[in-house]
């Protein structure tokens, strides 16, 4: 999985967000930050608790001119009735991308062989299309969208600061390395 500082690959896809069907391509995504979100399944588990916190944090990603779209290889019709059959689901306000053919979830590659699912993986890109963090987690571990917003966070940052990058745990407002001969060694 070579996708870190690779741009994000075509597609085309029918997506559910706030009450209407659209369609969504990479270039939707193209001059903003992003975040891909795939889950396995819709009416499942673990995957729902997981959209929730997102939307719970949706408006503070917005803040930061991030767009989400979260990826099940389900259909916009099924997502469409999910959001309206679960209290944790309607509160997104988010785009959810049906990617039944698999063609969004194969250009992440995250698809499970033979399974017909996505992985449970994040994607950050940035504003190029450049993939710059990506997560996957095994079935029974859930994201947390607190940690998602800080690598964001982060990513901004280091974009906006050449030369500047963020040590571990690295909090929003906290200092920062510049990278040099002076400094190896030295932390």
């Amino acid at each position: 999985m070579a996708l870190i500082n690779t741009k994000i690959r075509p597609f085309t896809a029918q997506a559910y967000k706030q009450g209407k069907f659209i369609e969504v391509t990479e270039a939707d995504v193209l001059g903003k930050w992003a975040v891909f979100f795939f889950y396995p399944a819709d009416f499942t588990f673990v995957c729902p608790t997981e959209l929730g916190d997102v939307a719970d944090h949706y408006a503070d990603l917005q803040s930061r001119g991030v767009e989400v779209f979260s990826v099940s290889t389900d259909t916009h019709f099924t997502h469409k009735a999910w959001h309206d059959s679960s209290d944790t689901i309607g509160k997104i306000q988010y785009t959810m991308i049906g990617d039944p053919a698999g063609v969004v979830t194969n250009n992440f590659e995250v698809m499970r062989e033979g399974q017909g699912l996505a992985d449970r993986a994040t994607f950050i890109v940035d504003p190029d299309g450049i993939i710059q963090a990506m997560e996957i987690t095994a079935e029974g571990i859930g994201r947390d969208a607190t940690d998602l917003l800080r690598k964001i966070k982060a990513a901004q940052y280091v974009r906006s600061h050449p030369g500047e990058v963020c040590p571990a745990a690295w909090k929003e407002g906290e200092e920062t390395l510049a990278p040099s001969l002076d400094l190896v060694g030295k932390i």
